[in-house]
């Protein structure tokens, strides 16, 4: 068992990259920081992401130095090599999934300052121990816990774990009284994706519908949670609607407490449904060219879905289908509404198939 050791003092973590990672990354950070509860722990990120950290506990320092950025790499890369030499490290946990921290940190055992354990996703150099899973194809969080696990540290931490700012949560709260939210009367709805994934978007008509749906049987208010690429559609979703709580624009941090109130939650593939699974709350994920079995969210109530036909999983930017979306539509909201009771009282289990084709993950 690698863990406890009182010659680690000192651990680098490094992830960088994209949001929906680093919101997986936080459940194995977890895991990190209750193996060694008396070292001081650094994190490595992107200047986006600093902010995802600025109140977490776990680590006594996070920094930023993007060596991606064009025009500027060697230099940055000559600032990060000075600042991870200076850190002196006893462990380095690098949980990208990218060749370039492994130049970054054969650069430093080439020039003597690399710490003396180097855990990482890929394997081999520069790395002193290898994962059991390699595979590019497999889920982040599996790849993930076999890095720590090489080593023997327990990767049991299931769901997202983040640390809002307190005026973070005063917001929240502010928010929730403002629109009578109450606990289990709302649904949250997560519509949008990335331009460049709008494929992935089951689309403003379906959600309204849903919405009506749901607010008919019932449930008191539907809160639309997006980021600014989602403006509009949240906004088409709501219009009209005065049960709809548009939210849109809410902070990253301030999602998983607004969730937790929530009777279910309901999202395309996108980074925000990441972040929503740190509630702990029934949360239906609907996929079509994106595979569940690799963006699916971790955490225990957490359930993807997916129609099964033939073009699924194209990760296509444009739906050559002769049925546009076909493996969306194909989800109904009709049946997304019957469906979410038994998400919420924990019958939907992966490998069900379900009406229409309509697989569970």
């Amino acid at each position: 068992m690698f863990p406890p050791r009182t010659d680690i003092r000192r651990i680098l973590v490094i992830k960088w990259s994209a949001l929906g990672d680093i919101a997986i990354a936080s459940a194995v950070m977890e895991d990190i920081a209750r193996a060694f509860p008396h070292a001081q722990i650094h994190l490595n990120t992107l200047p986006g992401a600093v902010k995802l950290f600025r109140y977490d506990p776990r680590f006594a320092e996070v920094f930023a130095i993007d060596v991606r950025k064009r025009g500027e790499r060697w230099r940055h890369t000559r600032a990060w090599l000075k600042r991870v030499r200076a850190g002196h490290y006893d462990l380095v946990i690098d949980l990208q999934r990218s060749d370039r921290t492994r130049f970054l940190l054969t650069l430093l055992w080439l020039t003597g300052g690399a710490p003396p354990i180097r855990l990482g996703n890929r394997g081999g150099f520069p790395y002193t121990h290898q994962p059991a899973l390699t595979d590019p194809r497999a889920h982040a969080l599996a790849m993930m816990r076999s890095v720590i696990e090489s080593v023997g540290i327990p990767a049991t931490t299931s769901r997202p774990v983040f640390y809002p700012a307190p005026e973070q949560l005063d917001r929240v709260a502010a928010l929730r009284r403002a629109h009578a939210l109450a606990d289990g009367r709302y649904v949250v709805f997560l519509p949008g994706s990335q331009a460049a994934g709008h494929l992935k978007r089951w689309g403003v008509a379906r959600y309204r519908a849903l919405a009506q749906m749901l607010h008919a049987q019932g449930m008191a208010k539907i809160v639309l949670i997006g980021g600014p690429e989602e403006v509009d559609d949240c906004r088409a979703i709501a219009a009209g609607l005065d049960f709809v709580v548009d939210l849109n624009g809410v902070d990253l941090l301030e999602v998983a407490p607004l969730c937790e109130g929530a009777w279910a939650i309901v999202g395309n593939d996108t980074g925000l449904t990441h972040f929503a699974a740190a509630a702990g709350k029934p949360l239906l994920v609907l996929c079509g060219p994106t595979d569940p079995a690799r963006v699916k969210p971790i955490g225990d109530t957490v359930t993807a879905i997916q129609a099964q036909l033939e073009c699924i999983n194209c990760y296509a930017k444009k739906c050559v289908n002769a049925t546009y979306q076909a493996c969306m539509q194909a989800i109904e909201p009709a049946w997304v509404a019957a469906t979410l009771p038994a998400l919420v009282a924990g019958q939907l289990r992966p490998g069900q198939r379900l009406v229409g084709r309509i697989e569970v993950f």
